[in-house]
Formats: C-alpha cells, structure tokens, sequence
C-alpha cells in the first residue's frame, strides 16, 4: 500500500509538471540588469539594453519621445500621437513599440519623417503589411507599420534607425468626445497595463507568425496572441521612461464655465472667440497613467441637439447627438431592485486601486434600500460569495457586508470568467415580483480574454443590466465599455480616490432613474441604411443619444421613439439645419467595423465578416484588426554588411500599481503561481512519504 502510494504521488506530480506544463512564473523582458546598464557608462532614460547573439556588448534600444496634439471642434476630436524613436548605439536597430490609444480611435493616417523627408503611410491587409514591412527591413529601407491588437492597443514597428539618429512617427486619429449629466469628457490613455493571461503556453510559433510578438507573456490557448499584447515593462528602481507631451486646442463651440483634468495638472490660456489652449503642467510627464479632460458647459448653453452631415460618392453620412427629457417619476425610482456587486481584489488591483474600488463599493452598499435585495463578490484567482443566494438590504446586513469590504486584499490572477458565470445566474425570486436586476462590475478589467468574456455576456444576460466601474490609473478601456454595452449598462471610470464620491453619485443617478428603452428612428417614406450602434441601446439619467446613419436621401426630420418606464416617450428632430462637417464619414465606418466585429464575436467564427471589415477598412484607410498601416522609404539606407538588432520597448507600471504584485511572487499575470504551489505540495507530500517509507522498511 505504501508503496503504491510513493507511486501515485509521483506520477501526480510528474503529470502535473508535464501535462499541466507547471510554468514558470513570466519573466518580463529584461535583460539589463543595472550591472550591464552601468557597464556602458551610465543609465540611458527609457532605454533597454540588449545583448545579442552576435555580439556579448549590450546594446541601448531606441529612445522614445511621445508629443500628442488634439484639436477639438465641437463633438469631434482630431489628434496626431509623434513618436520619435532615437537610436543611441552603433547600430542599425529596429524598435517594437505597444501603445495605447482610446478604444473608439478611428486610426487612418500615418507618416514617416526622416529630417525633411515625409513618407506617407498606405492602408493594406495585415498580411500583406507585415510582408511589405519585413521585405523593406531586410532591404535595408527605413519602415515603419502600425498595427491593431486591440481596439486600445497597438503596435509601431520601426526599421532601419541609423546610429544616433531619429526617425519619427506620426499617427493619426479621430474620436466623438462624450458627452454625460452636462460635461463633455475625453480620455487619452498612457500606458498599457499588465494584463492577466489564462489558458496553457502554447508551442512558441515562428518568428514569422501573424501571433508572434516580443512581451513577457506566452501566447495561450485562451489568448493566442498574448505575446503581442505584453510589453516588457520597466522595474521602478530603473527610473521613469517614456515622456510624454501634450496640448489641446479645444473649441467647444459653446460658453464654459469649467476646464478640468482629474488626472494630471493642466494650464489653460483662453483666447479670443471662446477658444482655449490646454497643456500639462509639467514638462517631465511619463507615460504612466491614463489623461482625461472634462469641461462644463454654461447651465443655459447645455446642447439639446447637434446634427452634422458629410457627402461622398452620392452618399450623405450623418451624425446625430440628442438629449432626451430626464425623468423625475418618484414611483419608478422606487421600484425594487437585485443588486450584485462584484469586486476585483487581484493583484493588479494593489496599491490606490484598491482603496478607490473599497470606497466606490462602501458608497454603494449604503445607498440601498429596504426595497432591495444584494449580494456581494469578490474575485481573484478564485471567486467568493458574502452570501449563496441575494439578501434583503436590511441595517445589519449591509453593515456585515462593508465590514466585510473593509477587510479585503489584492492577491492572485485575474480569473474574470468564473466569477462573471455565477453574476450573470439568475437566481428564483420566492416574492414573486418583479426586481430590476443590475450587476455592479468593479474592476480595472487588466486580461487579455476579452472576447470569451464578452461571448458569455451577449449569451447570458438576459433582463439583467451590467454596469462596469473601471479602477485605477490604466483601466482597460475595451473592456470595461464594450462589457457595459453587451450588458446594457454604462462606464464609469474612476481614476482616482478624490474622484470616487462624486463619480459614484453620478453612476447612482443611472442606477436608481429608468432608462429609456425600446428605442426606434423613423423617416416617413425615406430609408436609413446601418444606423449605428445597431441595436440602439439603453439611455440612463443625463445620456444622449448619439447614432450614425448614411442614406441616400436625407429626409428633412426623423421621428424617435422609446419607453421611459411604463410610458411612451417620442420626439421629432428637424435635419434641414444640419451642418456640414469633415470626419462624419470616417466616424461611420469605423462604428460600423466595430459593429461587425460585435457580430464576429458573437457568432464566434472570425471568417464569418473578415471580408466585410477589410472592405470597410481599405475603403477608409482605416486600422483594424485585419488592416495595418504601412511606410516604406524607398531609398535603401543600411549596408547589407551591417546587422539589425530589434528592441522591445518597454512601458512604464501603471500609477499606484505595486510592480511586485504583477511580476513578483505570488502572480497576477499568469496562473503560474497556483500551479507552481501544487506542485511543491505535492513534493513536500512525496518527500513526507518516502521518508515514512523507507523508515519502515
């Protein structure tokens, strides 16, 4: 018996180590360690040092400079993103770049500056762009591509920088600003945070694979291009990296009476002809934390309707935004409510996150009422419940549930899609009557499974309305708004502990006040053709509604209608003053390639629109994720004798993220750590028996 038991211990651990893979906790990319930094002279800022197969001498990585110009006309946001990549070395080097860039950026240009050259980017199939890209690079032309992972991550690719010399990237975008309860808002995010990537390792794939990238994380079979989507990041103790400059010149259209950023110290000039200038305060900013820029209309200048059109090729394009009535019915704000909060308390949730995501959450709780019933999760690397089925918000419970608040720690992996299966479960009410269920999502929404997560929420949430709070210095933005879109909710991002009780009296507004449901645009006799977003969604307390539509016909009104609670709700709106405006167009499509790639994603086969959005895209000259953006200097530029040496680049840690508690011990990015604690269990076990064993012999 004993004996068969030393083997079954054994083979446990051999299957566990072999067939489960015990993976080694990720090691973020970096191989310059300060003994090499201080080897070449001195610690270059927000530069990597390699060493090659080819040579033992490290070798410094390009330099990165980012400036961001916006300028903002009314609804719409017009911004270029330079990158200067300077190479410091001897050497020929490539640079491989991960950025953010607002999950709703319509990308459509880029150039490429080599001192007073300027090559303009052409839009091709992702395929063929990196084809283009990789036969340049070995030419010895000076290239760059851009490339969309997500639609909040991207990646620049530069080749053939020179020694000590620069070549600049200039990356274009457009973006609607938005628009919520009177302030008009627009977040520019930083940093790409570590995201936490489940599923096995898979086999490493070739260098030329559409999958292969160079971050820390290996691809899995839940996220197959994790490695594209994981940037080395920088140890603190290095230094800050990667500065950042930025200005706005913001023309809102409109009398102000406020300029405001939560995030970072600003300085505003205003002009003549209500028209103001907005810089950072600090001309050593890093690239660490998310921006946002909010200004507040004069009271008697709130918009009630904009209405812009653009032609092209016998098509009118249109964009509408429309502020409906807000109610005031004391009898809907009372009707009784499910509510569950969930809670991410994950690693990557240390530090500030935390503490802001505990104060939203204690806000929470104490605003229910004896009406309602809740529940409470938390989640990290596994999921708890406060209670196994929702309770009555009585005193007593809801003081148990913020003592209970008040004790939680980060810790663990982010393992989202336990812990949204058991949300979305709609347990029976035994009242029998009728409870408007709303699920509240706290979380910094830092994975990289997006796609399963949103499958599951098209799929299970029924009546149920889900409602994401992003966390933290560098929430992912994707995440969090297209999780609130599939569940019928809304975003609310707070990025900061100052922010959180006035942020959360605004989500609360939404929470307790009806939507607008059921909403329809007629036209008479004329035909709207991909009004976008398509299905129209829900609106909350201070939301307009805001769609796209192209015909070839523009009728001279549209009726809108909908259900405010149990009543009927219409409006007309007059289109013969509608302004003619650039950008309408590019706006469109790029809603209707998002459109489509929600299509993709819930019939689950890429295949199935692939053609559709490249279309779309090429048509546009448009990034998406089958099409890249591409800049070749025709001109070849390094000697065939001379080698090339490609440098991730490496990002900042996110601000009030502690580095430790995603690359240090226990795991945030992988599920390595509970792997790698079964496995010493069960050798300690093995080591226990044995002993025993062999004593007894």
């Amino acid at each position: 018996m004993k004996i068969r038991r030393f083997r079954v211990c054994l083979l446990l651990f051999w299957l566990l180590s072999n067939l489960g893979g015990l993976p080694l906790p990720p090691v973020v990319a970096q191989p310059a360690e300060d003994s090499i930094q201080e080897s070449v002279g001195k610690k270059t800022e927000g530069g990597v040092l390699l060493k090659t197969s080819s040579r033992m001498t490290p070798i410094p990585a390009p330099l990165l400079n980012t400036t961001v110009t916006m300028t903002i006309s009314g609804l719409i946001a017009r911004t270029t993103v330079s990158q200067e990549f300077s190479n410091p070395s001897d050497e020929w080097a490539e640079g491989v770049y991960v950025f953010p860039l607002p999950d709703q950026a319509a990308v459509d240009h880029l150039r490429m500056k080599i001192g007073e050259r300027v090559i303009e980017g052409h839009i091709q199939e992702r395929a063929q762009a990196k084809k283009t890209y990789a036969a340049a690079k070995v030419k010895g032309q000076r290239a760059s591509l851009v490339e969309q992972e997500r639609p909040n991550i991207f990646t620049t690719s530069v080749a053939n920088i020179a020694p000590h010399a620069p070549i600049t990237i200039e990356i274009e975008y457009q973006e609607v600003v938005q628009y919520d309860q009177g302030r008009f808002s627009l977040r520019f995010p930083m940093v790409v945070g570590p995201r936490y990537i489940p599923g096995q390792p898979q086999d490493i794939p070739e260098p030329s694979s559409s999958q292969h990238g160079l971050g820390w994380a290996p691809n899995t079979n839940h996220v197959p291009d994790a490695s594209r989507i994981s940037p080395p990041v920088q140890h603190p103790s290095h230094g800050p990296l990667n500065p950042i400059t930025l200005r706005i010149d913001l023309a809102p259209g409109m009398l102000l009476q406020k300029i405001d950023s939560p995030t970072h110290p600003i300085t505003i000039t205003k002009h003549e002809a209500n028209f103001y200038q907005v810089s950072l305060q600090h001309s050593s900013t890093y690239a660490d934390r998310d921006f946002e820029l909010i200004w507040t209309p004069l009271s008697q200048d709130n918009p009630q309707a904009s209405v812009f059109t653009e032609q092209r090729d016998g098509e009118t394009f249109l964009f509408m935004q429309l502020m409906p009535p807000t109610s005031t019915s004391s009898a809907q704000k009372t009707m009784p409510r499910e509510v569950v909060f969930v809670i991410d308390t994950s690693g990557s949730m240390g530090g500030t996150s935390l503490s802001q995501a505990k104060a939203a959450l204690s806000l929470a709780l104490a605003r229910l009422t004896s009406n309602d019933t809740f529940n409470l999760i938390q989640f990290n690397s596994v999921t708890h419940k406060l209670y196994s089925t929702a309770r009555q918000a009585s005193r007593s419970r809801i003081h148990e549930a913020q003592r209970y608040v008040s004790g939680l720690q980060a810790t663990g992996g982010t393992e989202m899609l336990p812990v949204l299966k058991q949300a979305l479960v709609h347990m029976p009410n035994h009242e029998n009557a009728y409870r408007l269920r709303q699920i509240i999502f706290i979380t910094d929404g830092l994975v990289g499974n997006e796609e399963a997560l949103f499958t599951l929420l098209q799929r299970k949430i029924d009546d149920s309305r889900f409602f994401t709070v992003g966390i933290g210095s560098a929430p992912n933005g994707h995440f969090m708004r297209k999780a609130a879109q599939f569940g019928k909710g809304t975003f609310t991002y707070i990025g900061s502990t100052a922010e959180v009780q006035e942020k959360m009296n605004r989500l609360f507004l939404k929470l307790e006040h009806p939507a607008l449901t059921n909403i329809t645009i007629q036209a008479g006799e004329s035909t709207f053709d991909d009004i976008l977003p398509n299905p129209l969604p829900d609106l909350y307390h201070g939301e307009p509604l805001t769609v796209a539509f192209r015909t070839t016909a523009l009728p001279s009104s549209i009726t809108i209608t909908g259900k405010q609670g149990d009543r009927h709700w219409e409006t007309t709106q007059s289109l013969i003053d509608a302004k003619p405006r650039r950008g309408i167009t590019v706006h469109w499509a790029r809603q209707k390639i998002s459109q489509l790639m929600d299509q993709q994603t819930q019939e689950n086969d890429k295949a199935l629109f692939r053609q559709s959005i490249v279309d779309l895209a090429l048509k546009h000259h448009l990034v998406s994720r089958y099409t890249s953006l591409v800049a070749v200097d025709v001109t070849p530029a390094r000697p065939d004798a001379q080698p090339l040496h490609t440098h991730a680049l490496k990002t900042t840690v996110p601000h009030g993220m502690k580095y430790e508690a995603i690359f240090g011990w226990p795991q945030t990015a992988t599920p390595a750590t509970l792997y790698l604690l079964l496995g010493s269990l069960l050798l300690c076990l093995t080591w226990i028996w044995s002993r025993r064993y062999l004593a007894h012999r």
